[in-house]
């Protein structure tokens, strides 16, 4: 059948806010070199929106403006459902709904798979429809389809990501600056960089659930965010960013999930490593000098060796961008099997892994202390005692000037490690802080090289 002869994808769209209308302008402005791409047209035939009035000022008279999204899901002649709503709650509901009425599904909603992920790609698969959400990790960039296609060949070991650009520009603002966290936030929300609430972006949550999904799609293992490490930057001082600096490292709020092969779990097949928390990464990588609220994501896999995506995480177009490429994958698969079509999570869904989420104690990394000690003889060897009691080998120690500190009994005293167990530093880090000559809580921040 010749591409004249197709009809054209019809899509309804829930939600025009920012990458709503992102979508139907992209849509609209590259219709023909869409249409080229897919093989046949990509139509918006009907929105909804709570704002109707608005809504209808974005699409005009090219969409059914409607208030009630069941609307839409309703509507024998929509093919495809795109969810840009957002949240767990009704969100979750209407994607079901959809799922049940036999529509395919793009959704930028990463909270939602990261969390219920599981239940809905059960539905989708019962039903035969696709559910495709390249726009929910990392904005525009297309790091779902190379780890989902084109990096297929490869066992992937490890992916690190800038998935966040809020906390990102936070940290750039507070290196460049000198500032403290609370200072920067309030200018980052001026600027419109951050949210008026900005917890989910400041805790950790967002780049959490980000790396959640890509921990799926990398190890074939089910979404657990449950099972997530998860840490902001709300706690992070000036003071350790221009330490890092010194040393040769900037600070990334870095979302991780790494293949552990070495370790023993209960099943007996080793097990990944889930976390997202601000690191320390060596200046001469490419990811420490990205900067603002772009993101990028390393890939290291077997046979490719390490390769990194970059780009706008977020915005308008950078998103619909996304959400586009995600119609066209539809519209060319329209017709096809299911068995077809590339999975959900990469792999087949009766070869997912078993491999478990590993629990904190047991993750390996560097680390970074800073600890206020007492400047008397000796203090230093009562440290680095304790940590070879725990098998911590030191990689560096620096010991600031007591001059450059507030008070000239008292100095800041800089440790990096080689690798060890997050239980074992735990171990050590409260036998030094019981030590007299320790002033103030121990800093406790994570290095990593990734080489």
């Amino acid at each position: 059948m010749s591409q004249e002869q197709l009809r054209p994808v019809r899509v309804g769209l829930l939600g025009i806010g920012t990458v709503g209308g992102g979508t139907f302008t992209v849509l609209k402005r590259n219709q023909e070199e869409i249409r080229r791409r897919a093989g046949r047209g990509i139509e918006i035939t009907m929105v909804a929106d709570l704002n109707t009035e608005l809504a209808k000022k974005v699409v005009g008279d090219a969409a059914q403006v409607v208030a009630d999204a069941r609307a839409v899901i309703a509507n024998p002649d929509i093919d495809v459902v795109v969810e840009l709503i957002g949240g767990y709650g009704v969100a979750k509901a209407l994607v079901l709904e959809a799922i049940a009425a036999g529509k395919h599904v793009v959704t930028a909603n990463k909270a939602l798979l990261a969390v219920h992920g599981t239940e809905i790609f059960a539905a989708a698969r019962e039903k035969g429809v696709i559910v495709a959400f390249e726009a929910a990790v990392a904005g525009g960039i297309p790091i779902i389809k190379a780890l989902r296609e084109g990096l297929t060949a490869n066992q992937v070991q490890w992916v690190a990501g800038i998935i966040n650009g809020t906390t990102n520009f936070i940290l750039s603002e507070m290196r460049d600056k000198g500032l403290d966290f609370d200072v920067v936030l309030k200018e980052a929300q001026r600027l419109g960089y951050a949210e008026a609430d900005p917890t989910f972006d400041i805790e950790g949550v967002d780049a959490a659930h980000k790396a959640t999904l890509l921990s799926a799609i990398a190890f074939g293992i089910p979404v657990q965010f449950d099972k997530a490490h998860v840490e902001g930057i709300t706690k992070l001082s000036a003071t350790d960013i221009k330490y890092a600096e010194q040393l040769g490292y900037r600070i990334k709020l870095l979302g991780i999930a790494r293949r552990r092969d070495d370790v023993k779990t209960p099943a007996g097949i080793g097990g990944v490593e889930l976390r997202t928390h601000p690191t320390l990464v060596p200046m001469k990588r490419l990811i420490a000098n990205v900067e603002g609220a772009m993101n990028a994501v390393l890939v290291q896999g077997d046979a490719v060796g390490t390769t990194m995506y970059y780009g706008k995480g977020a915005g308008s177009e950078p998103t619909a961008s996304a959400v586009v490429a995600d119609l066209v994958d539809i519209a060319r698969l329209l017709d096809a099997a299911p068995a077809a079509r590339v999975p959900y999570l990469a792999f087949q869904p009766d070869s997912m892994s078993a491999l478990p989420v590993l629990p904190l104690d047991q993750v390996v990394t560097s680390f970074y202390l800073r600890l206020r000690v007492a400047d008397k003889a000796g203090v230093l060897a009562k440290l680095t005692g304790i940590l070879a009691d725990q098998g911590i080998s030191i990689d560096a120690v620096i010991q600031r000037e007591a001059d450059e500190v507030s008070e000239g009994n008292q100095t800041d005293l800089i440790i990096l490690t080689h690798e060890t167990t997050e239980g074992g530093m735990n171990q050590a880090i409260a036998a030094m802080q019981a030590l007299p000559t320790v002033l103030a809580p121990i800093v406790k921040l994570r290095k990593e090289e990734l080489a």
